[in-house]
């Protein structure tokens, strides 16, 4: 695929088609798509399927991947099913395939919403203000588009230990409005590697899965992540953030990683 300049990181090409663009090649394999812009892709096509099917107001509470390959820099397809068609709270599935075999599988639980403005509230600690931290970037330590299209500013309180806020100017899909929550899923994915305790020229850490849980809706163009990064003794690791946005915390982001020493 040659190096498109499209200001998006899809282009949809059919109700069930889209082709990525080069801002979506991968950090371990620049010939593979990074699955961040696919998370945020995944909640979009969950929330403009339910848009579609029902005029009533169910919200993206939870998102769940599992990778089940490699993505290669090509089109794909995806399939959106009902699981658990409900009043109240549906689940969604969504598969990504390439070549006829699936890459991803998501599943999204929606939930009705309730007036509970007099019970929010979260003992999770804020996290600081961008201003307070330094741009950094993630080109540095890792290649591929994905890594050069966002924005990133950062502080590192321990080998493993990271705070940062994190953005992208690029558009999710060519042509189409997406919510803010698919925009701020649609670059998280990239905590493993800001957080990093190893460099990945020493040791590969890809995530096998990835999974988030939204107790509010993030807002604005920034969304940032508390994140702690644990290797165990034997090949498996945990890249577990809180998620903030400019008015406090959000919710939770996991990636369970198998560690592979080269």
């Amino acid at each position: 695929m040659s190096h498109e300049t499209a200001g998006s990181y899809f282009i949809r090409e059919s109700t069930t088609r889209f082709r990525p663009t080069w801002h979506v090649s991968g950090a371990w394999n620049p010939d593979e798509q990074h699955i961040a812009p696919v998370l945020g892709l995944i909640a979009h096509l969950v929330e403009t399927d339910f848009a579609q099917r029902r005029q009533d107001d169910l919200r993206l509470i939870r998102l769940s991947c599992d990778i089940l390959g490699v993505i290669p820099l090509e089109p794909f397809d995806v399939q959106v099913e009902v699981k658990r068609p409900g009043r109240t709270i549906e689940l969604i599935e969504v598969t990504l395939s390439h070549g006829g075999r699936a890459a991803v599988i998501g599943r999204a639980w929606l939930s009705a919403r309730y007036d509970t403005e007099t019970l929010s509230g979260s003992a999770l600690a804020p996290l600081p203000a961008r201003e307070t931290m330094s741009r950094w970037g993630l080109d540095t330590n890792w290649p591929g588009g994905f890594v050069a299209s966002v924005e990133i500013w950062r502080q590192e309180l321990a080998a493993g230990r990271v705070q940062f806020w994190v953005r992208s100017p690029l558009k999710l899909l060519a042509g189409e409005e997406v919510s803010s929550t698919a925009k701020a899923l649609s670059v998280i994915d990239v905590a493993n590697g800001v957080a990093a305790r190893v460099a990945p020229e020493e040791v590969a850490f890809p995530n096998l899965d990835l999974s988030v849980h939204l107790f509010r809706q993030p807002e604005g163009e920034w969304i940032g992540l508390d994140s702690a990064v644990s290797l165990g003794p034997a090949g498996a690791g945990l890249t577990h953030s809180i998620l903030h946005d400019g008015r406090g915390p959000v919710g939770a982001f996991s990636q369970i990683l198998t560690v592979r020493p080269r």
